[in-house]
């Protein structure tokens, strides 16, 4: 599962993709300085929420409490119905697997890509003041490195998983095959 993702991109070219539609993205702190890194559980990251004036970046923790007190981080999509959810985007530009052998102790460390687009989001929902990913199977280029996916969907895409325009189960679907580009980053 999904639990360190990156983002390089600055916040104007998050608005892009709603400007292109004639909606402003909401940045109530004015922009944020979001400084490009890595992001990992418990780390405050942007989202993207359906605000009452539009969509609206915000700084929110990844990952609520269970009730046996470990973070949700990735939430399965499978079968459910998100009508009533608060639906938020996370911007990426890229997200990481790990998988076995382990080298020096560590698990191989791999690098998914959008291949052809810059960034794109990753679909979640927000609960307790804190998001959590939609996980779904995985596509054929997920397969290989994980048995789940974190569910994707390009810049332009994302505004209709916060109004829920376009049917929620082909939103909800993994990536097709030569829709990501991957990479070993660790070791090199």
């Amino acid at each position: 599962m999904c639990n360190n993702y990156r983002l390089h991109v600055p916040a104007n070219q998050l608005a892009t993709p709603f400007t292109a539609l004639g909606r402003t993205l909401i940045m109530p702190l004015s922009r944020p300085n979001l400084e490009p890194g890595d992001y990992r559980i418990g780390d405050r990251a942007p989202i993207v929420v359906a605000g009452e004036d539009g969509p609206q970046l915000e700084m929110t923790p990844w990952a609520w409490k269970a009730p046996t007190g470990r973070p949700v981080f990735n939430f399965r999509s499978d079968g459910r119905s998100f009508a009533r959810s608060t639906r938020c985007l996370i911007p990426a530009d890229g997200f990481y697997e790990f998988t076995e052998p382990k080298v020096q102790g560590k698990k191989t460390k791999w690098l998914f890509t959008m291949a052809g687009q810059p960034w794109f989001w990753i679909l979640g929902i927000v609960k307790d003041g804190a998001f959590a990913m939609l996980t779904t199977e995985p596509g054929p280029d997920v397969a290989p490195y994980h048995d789940r996916q974190i569910v994707l969907l390009p810049p332009d895409a994302g505004v209709h998983w916060l109004d829920l325009s376009a049917a929620q189960d082909l939103m909800l679907a993994p990536c097709p095959a030569g829709a990501l580009d991957v990479r070993r980053v660790w070791p090199e």
